[in-house]
């Protein structure tokens, strides 16, 4: 199945809703905050809150204690920008494809489960592409990893072009 971030609004979600799209329809959405990582997601009848917490990125149902997780992802290497990810007991490797796209593979005991990408175009937008074995729920949490990551390296970038702009006018 391919997941795709939607424009905040359309195809059903409500202001401020990014709807999570599997060819074209709606399958969920998810409701991400602007400044800090964490995000509201529904998924059929279940409502998912993810969010940082000590140096990790966290999936609980919404109904669960705010100090349990479900899922789970955390930065294995700065350097090699590889991920590590626990979905319900499953660890997932997540490895970068393309530093350029900002495209990852998701692998688990050694086999692809998913890879990212994105819509391309000035606003591209994240989408996982997964195998039928990985539960819906998991990929939109993978999905918002992606958009996470994405947000970081846009912050690194901006920051990179600030200093360099700085540093060259003097």
């Amino acid at each position: 199945m391919v997941l795709e971030l939607g424009k905040a609004g359309t195809a059903g979600a409500g202001r401020g809703v990014i709807p999570v799209l599997a060819y074209g329809g709606l399958v969920a959405t998810l409701q991400a905050a602007n400044w800090k990582e964490q995000a509201t997601a529904v998924v059929g009848d279940r409502q998912w809150s993810f969010s940082k917490r000590t140096g990790e990125l966290t999936g609980r149902w919404a109904l669960d204690p705010e100090d349990s997780a479900r899922l789970r992802a955390r930065q294995a290497s700065y350097w090699k920008g590889t991920w590590v990810a626990d979905l319900d007991g499953t660890v997932v490797e997540v490895e970068t494809l393309s530093y350029w796209h900002g495209t990852h593979r998701f692998l688990s005991g050694g086999q692809q489960v998913a890879h990212s990408g994105s819509t391309g175009g000035w606003s591209p937008r994240p989408t996982l592409t997964a195998t039928p074995q990985l539960p819906l729920d998991h990929q939109v949490f993978l999905l918002w990893l992606e958009l996470v990551i994405s947000r970081r390296n846009t912050a690194v970038m901006t920051g990179a072009v600030g200093v360099a702009v700085i540093g060259g006018s003097s």
